[in-house]
């Protein structure tokens, strides 16, 4: 029944789903079909103006010129947004898209991991704390799987480095990315999309959306988004109850908004969920070499052997409502209250072999079977008060409180070996997980034009976090030392975070800023008592990170750029020691870890008909601890770093996922063609080396990355567009992750994907 779900193919329901979407549009078109789509915040420049047109952005919860705001920010919208997202990806198309930001999974497309300028966290259970906080229509997501809400019908992505504590609060040292969908609009009359493509192994990327005015101030705006791919693994396995087919899915969601303006007051009211079938990461047992990070022979990306339970499904929905009042010569009330939840069932194969044997090297091979799963349930509800100013006299400010409740439960699951083919029947491991996280926050922030040239800003916020994790069960004692059940472990901290910053115009066209501003990541709790984890408690890490910068354009708009530099410290790191010899994990805190490197930032309009877009960072990270340790590997890799007394020493090592360089260009031409205009975009993004664990070893080190793509298409004046893609152009695969505790076993990124798209804008 299991394999049955997991499998994906073109049927009945998917077509039916795609022509759900587009229809959502065209029936409108007719009566719209002069009606342009309102343009967001850093649209395309016309092809008459010969400047760049000016970035907007919300980085400090006030619409500004990206040049004004004293943080280092990237804003992505328009047709670089349309095309990074295209061939059925999920969040993880924005890793090294911009400075300094990696993206990875181990779980696929349920479970994103973020890290900005090197700080984020490995750690793949439920309850992990992230420093990179996701925002999405004003919402900040805490649990890593309501993280992964697809991407579809934005207006822009914004992507904030460095602390943010002020304005957005616990959880964000390391920094936000912020998505914002488009709003309905009464004054935007009738507009929309509708997109559809096919490419590779039956990818089918279908995209809607419209919007309608009402009426007597109301408008709505539905949208919706299916994703779809046939499995295109083939398991080679002749034991086992793994499915013969694997890495296909199905992933549908829709969005569904109401507003309402009158006068100084609007409401906005939004519903989203998202239904997702599929199969789990998969996993390649002794994918690597010993002694190298080389692939092992007769490695292919097509191929693999399992042969326990592979499945996953993902239910989510949220609604928010948002409010805002003007008060005349005073300021703007604003309310966001959000409720979010999510049901996750994931079971992988995590030995990523099918034969088991000592010493497990080469591909297939594992020390011993492991198949675990689980289901997920995150809830959570989040309500903030911000009150902003009017400009007086070059003074503003900003104040507000925010609360936040979190129940966590889930399940997990450890499969006995050999499978008989009933889940229940094989289970022999069976924990229960009972979280709740609270948090509450109050902050203010100001800022002040000094004369014409200087502009101070300052701000301020306590938050505090209250944890209780409880876990309950049975747990044979397979890998000592299993605690005894059930157990209960609790966290409670807080902290005063704050930033100071100024910006000073050196010219009308550029501005020089400087910033210095401290992040918090509340308490966290590890429960895990599998393969004899026992439960371990985090205290709060603080940052404190100094940058400056420069921003601006040159020659009447043909040239943008942003360059800043950074150094950051962070105190009582958090880090998740997973993995080792028996796959347990524990949190521990580092003494500190330092971080130091530059960011910058180019777009160029040489001629009218040439965008150029150019980006990059250099990030240095090292953890600085000398007594701290972790377990080594499990797997028979070479450790480059020392073991003493069991450990590793990993003092003087870089953050995990860390690149020291990441680069991206991007370039689109185009000319006037009849009645409409061809281009050609390309798109490259380059990652240097990472280290996947905190402890360093040879097989453990990926290689370098580099992923191209071009499109080629032909937009018409009609609204009309047509055009084919190639995603990992020139299919290069690299490991991009790593389990280390049964044998040599790796994930890769995705395959090349070459499809056509046609997509109607009215």
């Amino acid at each position: 029944m299991f394999a049955t779900a997991a499998r994906i193919s073109i049927d009945v329901h998917t077509i039916a789903a795609s022509a759900s979407l587009l229809a959502l549009t065209l029936v409108a078109a007719p009566a719209a079909a002069e009606t342009a789509d309102p343009a967001p915040a850093t649209a395309q420049a016309e092809p008459g103006d010969k400047g760049i047109p000016d970035i907007v952005v919300t980085a400090l919860r006030r619409e500004e010129s990206s040049k004004d705001v004293p943080v280092a920010v990237t804003s992505i919208s328009g047709d670089k947004l349309d095309v990074l997202n295209s061939s059925g990806q999920d969040v993880r198309f924005l890793s090294s898209r911009t400075p300094s930001l990696q993206i990875e999974s181990s779980f696929g497309r349920t479970f994103p991991r973020f890290y900005i300028r090197g700080l984020g966290n490995t750690d793949f259970d439920p309850n992990a704390a992230q420093p990179v906080s996701v925002v999405y229509d004003d919402v900040a997501l805490e649990n890593p799987m309501l993280k992964s809400f697809p991407v579809f019908d934005l207006a822009n992505v914004e992507v904030l480095r460095g602390p943010q504590g002020t304005l957005f609060g616990r959880n964000t040292p390391a920094g936000v990315v912020k998505l914002d969908s488009v709003k309905p609009s009464e004054a935007a009359g009738y507009n929309g999309y509708a997109s559809i493509s096919w490419a590779t192994y039956n990818s089918v990327s279908a995209e809607a959306a419209i919007g309608v005015p009402l009426g007597g101030g109301f408008s709505f705006r539905a949208s919706g988004q299916l994703q779809r791919r046939d499995d295109w693994v083939t398991n080679t396995s002749t034991t086992g109850v793994a499915d013969k087919k694997l890495e296909g899915y199905r992933d549908l969601a829709g969005r569904f908004q109401l507003g309402y303006s009158s006068g100084d007051f609007n409401a906005l009211l939004n519903f989203h969920g998202r239904d997702l079938v599929g199969t789990p990461r998969v996993f390649r047992a002794g994918l690597f070499k010993q002694g190298s990070n080389d692939f092992s022979p007769g490695f292919d990306p097509s191929k693999v052997a399992l042969d326990g339970y592979t499945s996953q499904s993902m239910t989510q929905w949220g609604t928010d409502i948002r409010l805002d009042y003007h008060l005349d010569g005073i300021g703007t009330l604003y309310s966001v209250t959000a409720f979010e939840q999510a049901k996750v069932e994931s079971t992988g194969d995590i030995d990523g072999g099918n034969v088991y044997v000592f010493p497990a090297l080469g591909l297939n091979n594992a020390l011993f079977p492991s198949n675990t799963g689980g289901i997920t349930r995150p809830r959570e509800f989040s309500q903030e008060l911000r009150f902003a100013t009017d400009d007086f006299g070059g003074f503003s400010a900003q104040a507000g409180a925010y609360y936040f409740h979190q129940r966590l439960q889930y399940h997990e699951y450890n499969y006995a070996f050999p499978a008989s083919g009933s889940r229940a029947a094989d289970n022999n491991q069976n924990i229960f997980h009972n979280n709740v996280n609270e948090n509450y926050g109050i902050f203010a922030s100001i800022a002040y034009k000094v004369g014409d040239a200087f502009t101070l800003r300052a701000g301020g916020r306590y938050s505090h976090d209250k944890r209780e994790d409880r876990v309950s069960g049975y747990s044979p004692n397979i890998f000592p030392p299993t605690p005894a059940l059930p157990i209960l472990r609790k966290a409670d901290d807080g902290d005063f975070t704050w930033d100071v910053s100024a910006t000073y115009v050196l010219t009308p066209e550029i501005n020089l800023y400087a910033r210095v501003a401290t992040g918090y990541q509340g308490p966290a709790i590890q429960d895990r008592v599998t393969f004899g984890s026992v439960p371990s408690v985090a205290k709060k890490q603080t940052t404190i990170s100094g940058e400056g910068g420069i921003k601006g354009t040159l020659f009447d708009r043909a040239v943008r750029f942003s360059f800043d530099g950074y150094w950051s410290r962070t105190k009582d790191l958090q880090l998740t020691a997973v993995g080792g010899g028996s796959n347990s994990a524990s949190l521990i805190n580092a003494d500190h870890a330092i971080g130091y490197g530059v960011e910058a930032e180019f777009d160029a309009r040489p001629v009218p008909e040439l965008t150029l877009t150019a980006s990059g960072s250099y990030n240095f990270t090292e953890i600085r601890d000398p007594a701290i340790g972790v377990g080594p590997c499990g797997s028979l890799c070479t450790m480059i770093d020392p073991v003493v007394g069991g450990l590793a020493k990993i003092d003087g090592n870089d953050l995990p996922q860390a690149p020291r360089w990441v680069a991206n260009v991007t370039a689109r031409y185009g000319v006037r063609v009849g009645d409409g205009e061809a281009y050609v975009y390309t798109d490259w993004a380059y990652r240097s080396s990472i280290n996947y664990f905190l402890y360093e070893a040879k097989e453990f080190r990926g290689r370098p990355l580099l992923e191209g793509g071009l499109k080629i298409a032909y937009k018409m004046d009609n609204g009309l567009e047509v055009g084919a893609f190639a995603r990992n152009i020139t299919n290069q695969i690299r490991s991009i992750s790593a389990i280390d505790f049964n044998n040599l076993t790796g994930m890769i990124n995705e395959p090349r994907i070459i499809g056509g798209e046609a997509k109607f804008t009215f």
